[in-house]
């Protein structure tokens, strides 16, 4: 009955993580009006719009078929890739980063993009290379090609954050592809005795400091371990029900950094408290269980991979921004998804979205046809 009153379009759509997910866009746009001193102007308000125009986008791109995808996933590699050579010749330099190409209309962050770009290059990637040589060097090397270029040109930027999302979306996929367990062993034991030469010869300065405050936060607490020290302020401040909404001495009297953006949990926590806190990662805990049950039930190889990528690309994002702001992860810039102020991550998280609500119904498709 439900479903002859409902057209079948809109009965269709995974209501049962979207619902949570325009729960958690609602108190997003609450704590940015919240920290915008109670104005909708100048995060709340296109927070929601940029949620509702992407949202859009996400259907749109819901309904493309998957050779659509198999096809694009070349070109949309090399045209992103092209983005990021764009930003090293002609891109805008804020905070010391040249990190984005102005379009006029919007600013840009291409490396942002490569975030699903890779994933769904590898998917397409691994499905084509038969199963016999997916344990050879035909399956690492030019998969670590596809993986280096765009890390490569990010960290010149410079963006270790990001480079780590795009090596981290990257990875998941070879493993999930099957290679053998040892090399990601060998590659992480080769990792540890690596990182302490490149700590010391290949980051920058800033980078550095942001590694020994996070061992150390309380060494240099109104320098370099200042936006940790006063995160923590704000989570701890918060309680159990937090200090009510508007109340947030930590970002309304300026003590705590990027309160709209990096910082955003930090700024819901000191108003919400721990319930709130639980409730937002209750959200992302429904929507990531949502991906990697769409993954899981995916009848071939590259929608399989291509969902569980993503997933993980959504994963990264949330939990190296919660370990960032309680202090368990050094600052490096990554947004909280949909809460965070911020247009590229929203579209980059919204096509990651939307390419996993394309799977479903591609799954959804194949189940009819048995």
């Amino acid at each position: 009955m439900s479903r002859a009153i409902i057209p079948d379009p809109i009965a269709r759509q995974p209501w049962g993580m979207l619902v949570p997910l325009f729960a958690l866009v609602m108190l997003g746009g609450a704590v940015l009006y919240s920290a915008a001193g109670g104005h909708l102007q100048p995060y709340a308000l296109s927070h929601v719009l940029r949620f509702c125009v992407f949202l859009v986008m996400a259907v749109l791109i819901s309904h493309i078929p998957k050779r659509i995808f198999r096809a694009a996933a070349y070109p949309a590699y090399a045209a992103t890739v092209a983005l990021l050579v764009l930003v090293e010749l002609i891109g805008a330099v804020g905070g010391g980063s040249q990190r984005w190409l102005n379009l006029g209309f919007m600013t840009l962050q291409p490396s942002e993009l490569m975030k699903p770009a890779i994933v769904l290059v590898l998917a397409r990637f691994y499905e084509s290379l038969p199963s016999s040589m997916t344990a050879s060097w035909r399956g690492l090397v030019p998969a670590g090609m596809l993986i280096g270029i765009p890390a490569l040109l990010v960290m010149l930027q410079p963006d270790l954050g990001t480079a780590l999302a795009i090596c981290f979306g990257g990875v998941v996929i070879m493993f999930l592809a099957g290679l053998p367990l040892w090399w990601f062993v060998g590659a992480g034991a080769a990792g540890a005795v690596i990182a302490p030469i490149a700590f010391f010869t290949l980051l920058h300065d800033y980078q550095r400091n942001r590694v020994l405050t996070f061992l150390d936060p309380e060494q240099d607490p109104l320098g370099t371990g200042y936006h940790i020290t006063q995160s923590k302020i704000a989570i701890g401040s918060g309680g159990f029900f937090g200090k009510g909404f508007g109340n947030g001495s930590q970002s309304h009297l300026q003590y705590l950094p990027e309160s709209h953006t990096d910082f955003v949990f930090a700024t819901m926590a000191e108003e919400w408290g721990m319930v709130g806190g639980l409730f937002v990662l209750g959200v992302f805990a429904v929507v990531l269980t949502w991906g990697m049950r769409v993954a899981r039930s995916s009848p071939d190889r590259f929608s399989s991979l291509l969902g569980a990528g993503l997933s993980a690309t959504i994963f990264f994002y949330v939990a190296i921004n919660l370990m960032m702001v309680m202090g368990l992860a050094p600052v490096v810039g990554i947004p909280l998804p949909f809460m965070s102020h911020g247009g590229t991550s929203m579209m980059t998280n919204m096509l990651c979205l939307g390419s996993l609500m394309a799977i479903n119904r591609w799954n959804a498709g194949s189940r009819l046809l048995r």
